[in-house]
């Protein structure tokens, strides 16, 4: 049986931040289905509810970092046949958030290092190791270092880089390549780039093979506009660049089953969709229509998700005859535009400056069409829940959006899109898709049943992975 570890920063439901958070909380369980033994290592952050996992303490080792000897302690849980372990580490891993502290090098760093070290002491020897995103990419490193030096447990195995988002790329002084990390001066070719030390990039090249999160992004990303100035490397390094979209884990995003609605319902039981939307306009204080089109948004408020755009057509979206509502947190200054335009238009928009599962659940199931103007998007998840929940997508056709979505062409479709970033086209999409909500109602009920019906599971991405993991053993 393969053996594949995943080593990663967040995982659902421990600790989830964004898309990464729900991928390493299901595709270890989708492969599992094809065969695979698949598990993963997290940091153990203070925010992780020990009473809810019950976490079993293994044992202890002290890892080398640099010049020093940092504890770490080795926790383990099973969670829905998976196997987790946990780093524990408290100068480390005891924060009040799980990015965007000062030491962020050190702290991953560390987390790459031990989840190497600790697998003699756990008598688990992976095929594969599967790193994710800059905070695990020196695990790729420390074990090419391993190898290097004859150590008899680490040969043999290969090891993935996926990529889910190439705009952070851990990204650090020079100097603290020997002092912070411990590594020798042999990789510094590989880790040196435009006068920074760049994981990611040290990673791209030591990789057996690498991954993104969509067949589109993985060309994109070998495009300056997209690459955030790692195209040159990528292309000399394109024969081990495969894209692979993301699903997701339809038993948790099933509007069948989602505790968080008014009413449940599936494609066969559409027509009680409506209550969830009437129920969520009572709640948000709106006006109680079952005709007026609701459109909605969760997203983090960044530049990158096409907030802007968003704001610059706000009067004349509204002014089309829809309700607004956006949830998310980010930026503050996007922060603070998207609550004046509530208080401007409080009879059409609400802006939820929070994170709540529940609340996106009910913004998923309640609107009638779900907007994603991202400039750039690797993969994305919340067009896969929308079109799951039959709530219809309007999208910038990049990325993930790309090849998940298809615009609607009078006939086939699951949803809107529009190709330029821009928030005239953006406005454009939008009045389109409210003429067909409105004056064609037999081709909105095509659209929801074709969005409903296209396979969003983990089903057929599982399988790439295992050929992905298959074509380097």
């Amino acid at each position: 049986m393969m053996k594949v570890l995943f080593i990663a920063a967040e995982a659902s439901p421990f600790v989830k931040i964004g898309g990464l958070g729900d991928v390493i909380g299901s595709l270890p369980k989708a492969l599992q289905a094809e065969g695979v033994e698949a598990r993963v290592v997290l940091p153990l952050y203070s925010s992780i509810n020990r009473e809810k996992f019950p976490l079993v303490y293994k044992k202890h080792i002290f890892v080398q970092l640099g010049w020093r000897q940092v504890y770490c302690g080795i926790f383990e849980c099973n969670v829905d046949g998976i196997t987790y372990y946990f780093i524990d580490n408290e100068q480390y891993f005891n924060r009040s958030t799980v990015y965007g502290q000062e030491d962020d090098g050190e702290r991953f760093a560390f987390f790459s290092k031990a989840a190497l070290e600790i697998l003699p002491h756990i008598d688990y020897k992976p095929n594969i190791i599967n790193a994710n995103d800059w905070h695990t990419a020196l695990s790729i490193i420390y074990l090419d270092d391993f190898k290097s030096r004859g150590m008899e447990f680490y040969q043999g195995i290969q090891t993935v880089l996926s990529i889910h988002n190439i705009e952070f790329q851990g990204k650090f002084n020079p100097y603290s390549m020997g002092d912070l990390f411990g590594l020798d001066n042999k990789y510094f070719d590989a880790l040196i780039y435009n006068g920074d030390l760049n994981l990611l990039k040290g990673a791209i090249q030591l990789a057996n093979r690498v991954n993104t999160v969509s067949q589109t992004y993985a060309k994109e990303i070998l495009n300056p506009y997209f690459s955030y100035g790692l195209d040159k490397i990528l292309q000399v390094e394109q024969g081990k660049l495969v894209g692979i979209v993301n699903g997701l884990d339809t038993n948790v995003f099933n509007p069948e089953t989602d505790p968080h609605l008014e009413a449940n319902y599936s494609l066969s039981t559409i027509s009680k969709k409506v209550e969830n939307k009437l129920a969520f306009q009572r709640q948000m204080a709106l006006e109680e229509n079952p005709h007026k089109m609701m459109v909605g948004m969760v997203t983090r408020l960044t530049h990158q998700k096409g907030i802007d755009l968003v704001l610059e057509v706000a009067d004349q979206l509204l002014d089309l005859g829809i309700q607004l509502v956006i949830l998310g947190t980010g930026d503050a200054h996007y922060e603070s535009a998207l609550r004046s335009l509530e208080y401007r238009r409080h009879d059409v928009v609400r802006s939820l400056i929070m994170f709540s599962s529940e609340m996106s659940s009910k913004v998923y199931a309640s609107c009638d069409a779900f907007l994603m103007p991202s400039k750039t998007e690797p993969c994305g998840l919340s067009q896969l829940i929308s079109m799951r929940y039959g709530t219809v997508p309007i999208v910038h056709r990049v990325g993930g959006l790309y090849d998940t979505v298809q615009p609607f062409d009078g006939v086939h479709g699951t949803g809107f899109t529009f190709e330029s970033f821009n928030s005239g086209d953006l406005l454009d999409a939008v009045r389109r898709t409210k003429e067909v909500y409105d004056f064609q109602k037999e081709n909105w009920e095509s659209i929801v049943s074709q969005a409903m019906s296209k396979d969003v599971s983990w089903n057929q991405s599982a399988k790439q992975y295992v050929s992905l993991y298959q074509s380097i053993l």
